[in-house]
């Protein structure tokens, strides 16, 4: 109850109008004494797979005895995940009190709330020097409340694509703008690029870090990862190959994320990560709403011997390959969907081929998302789609046979809502 109260005051302090600067966060953090000075960190920006290679790179530097302090957002089931420190999640206590700190020390001016959280983080970590700190950026980096790092270990570029367009002018919703937000400003030290959608999308990366003087590495010219058969995939860079187990996770675009993570962590030769670090750890990913498979509760008692998935995913590029692995099962696959307004919601669904049933749904408790229903007109091309109140009856619905796949999407929100449900 005391982290709820304060959670609410703290969002009430939000500017009326929201300039792109850093001034807020500058100024909050000198009152603090500059507390993001005094951590080491590695920033992961891009538009998808962010979280995803965290928390592989968690899993590795676990097996390494290295500990960790992590930052990520939005949170899914509850605003805890995003404050992890010495590989643990905050309480509601500590974080309640964290939050008191900062409140005091805003003296009420106005700031965004996700500049109160990223203070509170850094003022958190600080105290944990020795930590290595994984931090995801927000929307675009150059003026995210995360940008305000001295130096750092290593940025990592994960794929890059169209979201979040409404924070941009109309003449200027491009990928290229939107490489341009998360590349121009990267600290010079080690820039590991991510797989990308298209050449075009790697050059114009390259264009925009040209001038900075790290030490850059680019898949499938740095490092790469290759598929073989009998249940193992093989890594590669410039320091050797390495053997992998398959991972704990789904989707050939979790094995692009956790080979962006082993590259940087590769590249951070004081580390001193081993191969048998890489893994086991490998094998031991957490990854929350990321083309997670429900395996028990009430949920998957409804979907009874169906597989059951819930993904985050939201805009085309994640929609795009999560098709990729619905593609390579041998069974009827059926979307039930839920999405943010703010959302190209045609183009999302436009990546899914072949799929047997769509449901749309509302999302629960969210404001700014669009009704069930007015998504089901929206994507009137679909023949085979239904509107549902609630996801119980959503599953309930759906005219599965022996061994299908049913996979919630379309939103993180809906999917905490899910797993919370659940």
């Amino acid at each position: 109850m005391k982290l709820q109260k304060i959670v609410s005051r703290l969002q009430e302090l939000h500017p009326k109008e929201i300039d792109l600067s850093l001034d807020r966060i500058q100024n909050l953090c000198k009152k603090l004494g500059n507390p993001q000075d005094k951590i080491k960190a590695i920033s992961i920006v891009g538009t998808n797979g962010k979280y995803s290679t965290i928390q592989a790179m968690f899993a590795i530097l676990k097996q390494a005895d290295i500990k960790c302090n992590i930052y990520t957002s939005p949170h899914i089931k509850s605003i805890n995940e995003r404050f992890v420190f010495n590989n643990q999640e905050l309480s509601d206590e500590e974080l309640a009190n964290l939050f008191e700190e900062i409140e005091s020390a805003n003296n009420n001016e106005p700031i965004t709330f996700f500049e109160i959280l990223t203070a509170a983080y850094f003022l958190k970590s600080s105290q944990y020097p020795d930590n290595i700190n994984l931090i995801e950026t927000g929307l675009f980096h150059r003026f995210d409340a995360t940008n305000i790092l001295k130096d750092n270990l290593a940025s990592i570029v994960t794929s890059i694509g169209l979201d979040h367009l409404d924070w941009l002018p109309e003449n200027e919703q491009t990928v290229k703008k939107i490489i341009y937000e998360k590349t121009s400003t990267l600290l010079n030290s080690n820039i590991i690029v991510a797989k990308q959608g298209s050449e075009e999308i790697i050059e114009s990366i390259k264009k925009n870090i040209s001038n900075n003087n790290s030490n850059k590495l680019f898949h499938n010219e740095d490092y790469s990862f290759a598929m073989k058969e009998n249940d193992f995939f093989y890594y590669e860079d410039q320091l050797g190959g390495i053997k992998l187990p398959m991972p704990n996770v789904k989707g050939q675009f979790q094995l692009e994320n956790i080979s962006t993570a082993i590259a940087t962590l590769r590249a951070l030769k004081d580390l001193n990560i081993k191969d048998e670090h890489i893994q086991k750890g490998i094998t031991k990913i957490n990854s929350i709403a990321r083309l997670q498979e429900i395996k028990s509760g009430k949920l998957k008692e409804l979907a009874k011997n169906h597989q059951l998935f819930v993904d985050g995913s939201h805009n085309p590029l994640g929609s795009k390959v999560l098709n990729e692995y619905l593609e390579s099962l041998n069974c009827n696959k059926h979307i039930i969907l839920g999405m943010m307004a703010n959302k190209d919601h045609n183009e999302y669904m436009s990546y899914f081929k072949d799929v047997k049933t769509l449901t749309t749904i509302d999302i629960p408790n969210q404001p700014n998302s669009i009704k069930g229903k007015d998504l089901k007109d929206k994507l009137n091309s679909y023949t085979n789609i239904n509107y549902k109140e609630s996801i119980e009856e959503a599953i309930r619905s759906i005219p599965v046979k022996e061994n299908d796949i049913i996979l919630i999407t379309g939103s993180l929100y809906l999917a905490g809502e899910i797993l919370n449900l659940n």
